[in-house]
């Protein structure tokens, strides 16, 4: 279920809107969810499950010092992607707008999801650096040092607009995460 709630924002969207918009009836929407805050919650958190794709491909990542930069620019690439997809900026400035009524769902969000892919990018890092590939002290800070560029901006800028200047603008930021 795609959770929009532009142009009234959550405060402004009530469940008749919900309905309406999902073509069912009211009855429908409470029979699956007990109020409009469990609804969001449910929605939100459902979307972590998109990162099982990256998680796998971080964890693929093969030994292979001939090939180790280019995979790692394609990883940066592909990180870049998938942070700057317009339904992912709108998430992330709906999660933030919210954060006073849902405290905890942010942590949540980010726990289930993008935690999820930082601690098994330490891990294939770690693997790499036993295989003498890489030399990393602390895998897991190798691993915020990788994405961190590729959040940095992005995070900065979506107080921007995601249209296609910007994220161009973004994306030739990518190969710069690469440089451990």
């Amino acid at each position: 279920m795609a959770l929009r709630v532009k142009p009234k924002g959550y405060g402004g969207t009530s469940m008749d809107d919900i309905a309406k918009r999902a073509a069912v009836s009211k009855q429908t929407v409470y029979k699956h969810f007990a109020d409009k805050e469990k609804m969001f919650a449910e929605v939100v958190l459902a979307t972590t499950d998109r990162v099982d794709s990256m998680v796998e491909l971080v964890a693929d990542i093969p030994a292979d010092a001939d090939a180790l930069e280019e995979n790692l620019t394609r990883l940066a690439r592909q990180f870049l992607t998938a942070l700057t997809q317009p339904q992912v900026i709108q998430l992330r400035r709906l999660i933030i707008a919210t954060a006073e009524t849902f405290p905890g769902l942010g942590a949540t969000w980010y726990e289930q999801g993008f935690e999820r892919v930082l601690d098994t990018l330490a891990a294939t890092f770690q693997r790499l650096a036993d295989h003498g590939l890489l030399h990393v002290t602390d895998a897991r800070l190798a691993a915020d040092h990788f994405s961190g560029p590729l959040l940095w901006i992005p995070v900065n800028w979506e107080v921007r607009s995601a249209d296609e200047r910007v994220l161009g603008e973004l994306r030739r930021h990518y190969p710069d995460a690469t440089d451990l």
